[in-house]
């Protein structure tokens, strides 16, 4: 099953692998194999994660394409799939960073978040579930995937990491739904915020702004945002945070506890990986209360949480990678289809795929409020 109009060659945003620049070049159209398709990229999200890859913050090996979030639509499946279920040729599609195998110990438990094909052969060696990338330069030299490397005019993803995406939506702002969103709702659906319940949110970039959106939509009571940049906390207002707390200025803890009756919050989310931040929103956390560690952090980095109000409290301190893809994926687009998840609020910032590197420059300094995205 192929669309009629696929190129040969196509744009795509290359990670040298030795420097945290990207390069536009031009290489060949990607093939899928079974149980594959192809992706004509709509728009992909311009995520921290991708950053740390090419700050060389985590173990990635380059040259390879980066990019995990994505919206488009399918031009082909692969040769030999045997049931490509409601994707088809001409489906537009929102596509999860998790991409399960299906087949593995933890897919078939229901774990797609720790598939251990994914983190296997795509994490740590940028390859798809065969052993091989899908990616090479023109000249034939192999390229890295990063999840479905989205950033690129096409890009091959598994069946199983896509899902419709309904006509209600716009097509562009989707593709954050495939990890911003996705992460925070796995995120909010693991600390079971219950309705009511007072929540915390560290760090309020793409991840921690629909954190607030998820968690309001939960129907959690008091929603605490805290940041350091004052834009960005003004967005959280504007997504449904009822306080804010600029940790510049003031202490974060001290802040959350005048918030809340000297209690603390029922739920804590760390959604930016830094030592500092990870013992604050567990430092902030009332009897019982649960704190969910979401942001990537570089190898080695390590976060401390005092033991004794852990223990003699019962609080919960637990880690949160992405969601359950063929689960989560359909439920997250469903709740954006019904309004609940503001695409337009979130979405900030738009660049071209010749702007992809002035894109993760711009998050590197921390001047994207919300979430970016790449439009091809």
């Amino acid at each position: 099953m192929t669309h009629a109009t696929i190129p040969e060659t196509m744009r795509a945003a290359v990670w040298s692998g030795d420097s945290p620049r990207l390069t536009v070049e031009t290489i060949p159209v990607p093939t899928p194999k079974a149980e594959e398709a192809l992706v004509k990229i709509v728009s992909c999200g311009v995520c921290h994660t991708d950053l740390h890859v090419l700050k060389g913050d985590v173990a990635f090996p380059g040259p390879g394409v980066v990019g995990h979030e994505i919206s488009g639509e399918v031009v082909r499946i692969g040769q030999g799939t045997a049931n490509a279920g409601e994707i088809g040729v001409g489906t537009p599609v929102v596509g999860a960073f998790i991409m399960p195998c299906t087949e593995c110990e933890q897919c078939q438990a229901g774990r797609d978040d720790l598939c251990e094909k994914f983190f296997g052969e795509n994490r740590l060696k940028g390859n798809l579930f065969d052993g091989t990338s899908r990616l090479a330069r023109a000249d034939g030299q192999r390229l890295s995937m990063y999840s479905m490397a989205g950033m690129a005019d096409y890009a091959v993803v598994p069946l199983s990491a896509l899902t419709a995406r309904p006509s209600g939506i716009p097509a562009e702002e989707s593709a954050i739904l495939g990890c911003a969103a996705f992460t925070a709702y796995g995120a909010v659906r693991k600390a079971e915020v219950a309705e009511g319940e007072t929540v915390a949110v560290f760090a309020v970039g793409g991840v921690g702004a629909s954190l607030i959106q998820i968690a309001k939509h939960r129907g959690a009571g008091k929603i605490i945002a805290v940041d350091v940049a004052d834009e960005k906390l003004d967005a959280a207002r504007a997504l449904g945070a009822d306080e804010v707390v600029n940790s510049a200025q003031r202490d974060p803890r001290e802040a959350i506890l005048e918030m809340t009756d000297g209690k603390g919050v029922h739920v804590a989310f760390e959604a930016l990986g830094l030592p500092q931040t990870f013992t604050q929103a567990a430092s902030c956390l009332r009897e019982g209360g649960r704190m969910v560690a979401i942001g990537i952090a570089p190898t080695g980095v390590v976060g401390e949480v005092e033991i004794s109000p852990l223990v003699r409290r019962g609080q919960t301190v637990t880690g949160s990678f992405g969601a359950v893809t063929r689960k989560d994926l359909p439920e997250v687009v469903e709740l954006a289809a019904e309004g609940g998840y503001l695409l337009k609020e979130a979405v900030t910032r738009r660049y071209s795929l010749d702007d992809v590197d002035a894109a993760y420059q711009a998050l590197d300094r921390g001047e994207i409020t919300g979430r970016a995205i790449v439009v091809m």
